[in-house]
């Protein structure tokens, strides 16, 4: 299970920044928010909020960024190829300084802490430790530079320090060699995934993917179901190459025509939706198919796209992370959709993090103060996080959403007279 990551030098955030999943000793919704795996007690979801801005989406990829560079640094890179962070540019002494990342999580019962420090040009730091039943960390292995050192606790990462380029990942090439520690990581990683609430195409071809799945095609069409959007059933049909040519206007360059074709050959589709047609009684007769993508509405084709990543999550019990997760839906949906993750249909323990605007989603009721974070902007363009638990004298009981938007939390804008805006422009 994912504990925290912290992130220092990457976009807005200038120091040390840490999201932690750990629940407080509070008991206050306990059976259905808290995951209590062995001694450790976790949240199951997670709610950043920020003015617009202020370094929600920077903390999501970070994630992101540390997520694809350990999954690709040691097989598709070559040497000279840039590292794709970028450091915090409002300030002299940052420029140039590596940028910081590190997860903490559990695997086995083994908590594992792995992180690194890197330039646009090479990795200057990295380091993996392990904790078990004792209380104090062992060292799997350190990185400065080009000196690897690894431990005789980590025996798998010994003869490979030579293969691995400044613009690696030393872990990534231990798993990428069988190495068994290294391999379980990298297989947890790769389960975290990250979704935007804004661009869909990618989260719906893994919906959509998962729509051949028999496991989960019955889910995804329930959940879309009971959505009440009148979609009674989805079908993906299969695209060939005369149809994509068939489809094209008139007078394409060939160079655009040929990035068609080759997007046909390899497995083009379209989605079609079915809903109830009535007669003038009331009564179903038929069905009418749709198409998704010209006929469906924008919060449909969302919560579509939504459907197969949350239920996925859901059921490997793995960890994902959403920007904008409210965006074109309604906010009763957007409630809904957490909510899965806070209830008995999480058997798995999975976890979400989630960016949003929703204050509705503040609700006590609902929310315990250890899931709720803010994201914020000091005076020189830092972003800087913090957690609604660090306040004394919020009551469990208090109405969050409208504390929240008196500006008492912070993480709000600080709005000036935007009429006066307009008539001073005249």
């Amino acid at each position: 299970m994912f504990l925290e990551f912290s992130v220092a030098n990457f976009r807005s955030f200038k120091d040390r920044a840490t999201l932690s999943m750990e629940a407080t000793s509070d008991d206050w919704l306990e059976e259905t928010h808290v995951a209590s795996v062995g001694v450790r007690r976790l949240a199951r979801t997670v709610a950043v909020y920020g003015a617009n801005a202020g370094g929600k989406s920077n903390l999501l990829l970070a994630m992101s960024t540390f997520r694809e560079f350990l999954k690709n640094s040691s097989k598709n890179t070559q040497l000279g190829d840039r590292i794709p962070v970028t450091p915090f540019r409002l300030h002299t002494e940052t420029e140039r300084a590596p940028s910081h990342f590190e997860f903490v999580f559990a695997i086995d019962d083994i908590r594992y802490r792995y992180g690194f420090e890197a330039t646009s040009e090479a990795v200057t730091s990295e380091w993996l430790f392990s904790q078990g039943d004792s209380i104090r960390e062992t060292n799997l292995f350190t990185r400065e530079g080009n000196r690897i050192e690894v431990a005789d606790t980590f025996r798998e990462g010994r003869s490979f320090e030579k293969f691995t380029r400044h613009n690696a990942l030393f872990l990534s090439v231990v798993a990428q060699f069988n190495g068994e520690t290294a391999g379980k990581i990298m297989g947890w990683m790769l389960r975290f995934k990250g979704i935007s609430g804004i661009s869909d195409q990618a989260t719906l071809e893994f919906t959509v993917n998962l729509m051949s799945n028999s496991e989960y095609a019955p889910l995804i069409l329930n959940l879309i179901r009971q959505a009440d959007v009148g979609i009674e059933s989805l079908k993906r049909m299969e695209v060939s190459p005369d149809q994509v040519v068939a489809s094209l206007p008139k007078g394409i360059p060939d160079g655009l025509r040929e990035l068609f074709l080759q997007s046909a050959s390899r497995g083009a589709y379209s989605i079609r939706t079915l809903h109830r047609r009535f007669d003038s009684t009331g009564q179903a007769t038929d069905a009418v198919e749709f198409d998704f993508q010209t006929e469906e509405s924008a919060g449909t084709q969302k919560l579509v796209a939504m459907a197969g990543p949350f239920l996925h999550t859901l059921r490997e019990g793995s960890v994902l992370f959403v920007d904008e997760l409210e965006a074109r839906l309604h906010p009763l949906l957007t409630k809904a959709l957490v909510g899965l993750f806070n209830s008995a249909a999480n058997t798995r323990n999975a976890q979400l993090i989630y960016a949003t605007h929703d204050e509705g989603l503040l609700e006590s009721k609902r929310t315990r103060r250890d899931q709720v974070w803010f994201v914020e902007k000091d005076p020189l363009g830092a972003s800087r996080l913090y957690c609604l638990d660090e306040f004394k004298g919020v009551r469990k009981e208090s109405k969050f959403s409208k504390e929240y938007l008196l500006g008492q939390f912070g993480g709000v804008p600080r709005l000036g007279d935007l009429e006066e805006a307009i008539h001073h422009g005249r």
